[in-house]
């Protein structure tokens, strides 16, 4: 039989224990990530089948509508798209390739670099875009507004910190993303548009 570990009075548990409670601690952790991977993934599913169920003209794949979603700030070279959506550039090259063809977005020369060109959003793409966010939101409003009042009001109220979490996941945290209010810093209100 080995001999036990002399506990820590200042712990006022053994070394094993906090090791024990560590490990405890880790597993739960886990758990809690393994949950809310199991939720995101089903609920894009979920919605993107719900799309094109009930809006079968959208066939456009989520990450054309990612890059138009980031064109539509500002034009961007492909490099800084790749960076920014976290794709090969060759990826967001054969994307932009596809776009170009329906029309929803051009290359523009590069103000500051005559040799590179900026892709940017036609009207069209624009359009498509704004399609595609409206389709997306009333279908989204209608499942929120299937769920009981107070369901509805978790799912609002965990904004804030889904959007902290995402921020946590891209390297940009920041403690003050949120208002005392709950809003966020974009400027979408906590109860939706």
């Amino acid at each position: 039989m080995s001999p036990q570990p002399n506990p820590d009075p200042a712990l006022g548990h053994s070394p094993d224990s906090a090791d024990h409670e560590s490990v405890l601690e880790e597993a739960a952790a886990v758990a809690r990530a393994q949950r809310l991977t199991d939720v995101i993934t089903r609920l894009r599913r979920a919605l993107r089948s719900s799309i094109r169920t009930d809006y079968p003209w959208e066939s456009l794949p989520m990450a054309q509508v990612e890059l138009l979603q980031t064109l539509a700030a500002a034009p961007l070279r492909v490099g800084e798209l790749a960076a920014r959506q976290r794709l090969a550039p060759n990826t967001v090259s054969g994307l932009i390739g596809k776009l170009l063809e329906a029309g929803f977005v051009d290359r523009q020369p590069d103000p500051g670099d005559r040799r590179t060109a900026r892709i940017a959003l036609t009207e069209a793409g624009h359009q498509q875009l704004r399609d595609w966010q409206h389709a997306h939101e009333r279908r989204l409003a209608a499942a929120l507004e299937s769920l009981p009042i107070a369901e509805r009001e978790a799912v609002m109220h965990a904004l804030p910190a889904l959007e902290l979490l995402a921020k946590a996941l891209s390297g940009t945290t920041g403690s003050s993303s949120t208002s005392s209010a709950g809003g966020s810093t974009t400027g979408t209100p906590p109860e939706g548009r």
